[in-house]
């Protein structure tokens, strides 16, 4: 099973770029998309809905046009789901998920906070509280999951520029960097691409200039988080770098699973 996430930064502009056509010749089994920031009822363009792919979007009810994640998918899913539970995720439209056969794969959200906006960071805080509490409550079921999207949040050294400097910015904050790493350590689910990648400099998002690009500053804010059980089954990894669709760069991983 090959699974993409990419953070769109806005549904439209991606397809202006070329996604659609790019999407449709990797031949992924799933794709999940965040951040789409459009109402579903003004995507009119037949380019939005790829022949072969079964389309689901949760678009944001606060403003269509923040926001928002879809999952396009060849095979008919068992059933869709949309939210967790609390306001921060579900009135604005940041958690999907299509359950089939032999696994559930999620798109998920999480908002950018802010250095300057105590009320901003505040919200991220309140999502990223939210969505462990629905990780903690996902890890009693006996199904596997694959939960993908932006955590805004770099876990290590590693996974960002500067990341002495960085440590006093959102997305590299001490108390962000202890959450994602309470849910790969004490919920004991998996970075997916780590088990296949351990490299530096394996970033997935660049600040919207075109130097940081140009000298890959940036960050790993990008992930796919599966259940213990999907672990052994992960085969293959990679950030795609070769078009850019927004300031994010898509994950593209690849599952032993039918």
């Amino acid at each position: 099973m090959k699974v993409i996430s990419l953070n769109v930064n806005g549904i439209r502009q991606a397809a202006d770029r070329g996604f659609f056509e790019w999407m449709v010749r990797q031949d992924p089994d799933v794709v999940c998309l965040q951040d789409i920031q459009a109402d579903e009822r003004s995507l009119n363009d037949s380019v939005f809905f790829p022949p072969g792919y079964n389309t689901y979007f949760f678009d944001s009810l606060e403003d269509p046009e923040q926001a928002g994640v879809a999952i396009y998918c060849k095979t008919m899913p068992k059933a869709i789901m949309t939210g967790m539970g609390f306001p921060e995720c579900d009135f604005e439209g940041r958690f999907i998920q299509a359950d089939f056969d032999k696994v559930s794969i999620g798109a998920f959200l999480t908002p950018h906070g802010s250095n300057h906006e105590d009320a901003l960071q505040e919200h991220k805080y309140r999502f990223m509280e939210g969505f462990k509490n629905h990780l903690i409550k996902t890890r009693r079921k006996r199904r596997e999951f694959i939960f993908c999207g932006t955590a805004n949040v770099a876990r290590s050294p590693i996974d960002v520029s500067s990341w002495f400097v960085n440590q006093r910015n959102s997305g590299f904050l001490a108390e962000e960097r202890k959450w994602i790493n309470e849910i790969f350590n004490e919920l004991e689910y998996v970075d997916a691409f780590r088990q296949v990648n351990k490299q530096d400099k394996q970033y997935t998002w660049w600040p919207d200039y075109e130097r940081a690009w140009k000298l890959d500053e940036g960050g790993r804010l990008d992930y796919q988080i599966t259940t213990p059980g999907i672990k052994h089954l992960v085969q293959g990894g990679s950030v795609y770098k070769g078009q850019r669709f927004s300031d994010h760069a898509p994950l593209i991983m690849e599952y032993n699973i039918d």
